[in-house]
């Protein structure tokens, strides 16, 4: 009675016996941009993001990593102020975050079949940045044009915790695909001389939806 059930367990859940062996060890990584104009581009935001990862498998289907990376953040913002006929004042606002990122995690994976997998992860992202602002102010007046520029700066550090769920397809021993659906997690956001901020993420949807190929080093 018991293998029947186990049978009946298999095939109603679609597990398989294949696994990803102790000692296998992987690398990846993701590299993003994009960028958004609003308001007839007088505000945009642009991000770029590149963390290459590594991973190495301490027993079967369960993987502890790494990744290291950079990333930052542009916004621009320009204000258009007309003050009289003739006279026109101009401030743009430009604000950048780049940082410096260290994610440490850990992965577990559970077996759908003989090449897909399931998966979920838990990391510790850090970022060490800061935030660079500068204010440029182009006042004209008839023929005559004044310029004024401020620049600020602000180191700050971001730690948290995220769990992302997965699924993972092998193409062949050496190679696979991957997809993450969603994120729950925690950040906490310190600058250097203010108050801390606490984030929660919290959602499945598929516009959270990550892609990534990586490179496996079968035993």
């Amino acid at each position: 009675m018991k293998k029947v059930l186990m049978a009946g367990a298999i095939a109603l859940f679609g597990l398989s016996n294949a696994q990803i062996a102790q000692g296998t060890a992987y690398l990846s990584g993701s590299v993003e941009y994009s960028q958004e104009e609003r308001n007839n581009g007088n505000n945009k935001t642009e991000n770029f993001n590149v963390l290459p990862t590594v991973g190495y498998f301490v027993s079967n289907n369960f993987a502890i990593g790494l990744g290291i990376g950079y990333e930052t953040v542009k916004n621009t913002d320009v204000m258009n102020n007309a003050i009289f006929p003739g006279s026109t004042i101009v401030t743009t606002r430009e604000t950048k975050q780049p940082a410096f990122i260290v994610a440490p995690f850990a992965r577990k994976y559970w077996t759908l079949g003989d090449k897909l997998y399931i998966f979920g992860q838990l990391a510790v992202p850090m970022k060490f940045g800061k935030t660079e602002t500068e204010n440029t102010t182009v006042s004209t007046s008839g023929s005559s044009v004044a310029t004024t520029t401020s620049s600020s700066e602000a180191k700050y550090t971001q730690i948290g915790v995220t769990v992302k769920p997965g699924l993972d397809y092998f193409l062949n021993k050496n190679w696979s695909i991957e997809a993450t659906i969603g994120e729950f997690g925690y950040n906490n956001y310190k600058p250097k001389d203010g108050n801390a901020t606490n984030n929660y993420s919290f959602g499945l949807n598929l516009s959270t939806v990550t892609f990534g190929v990586k490179y496996v080093f079968a035993k």
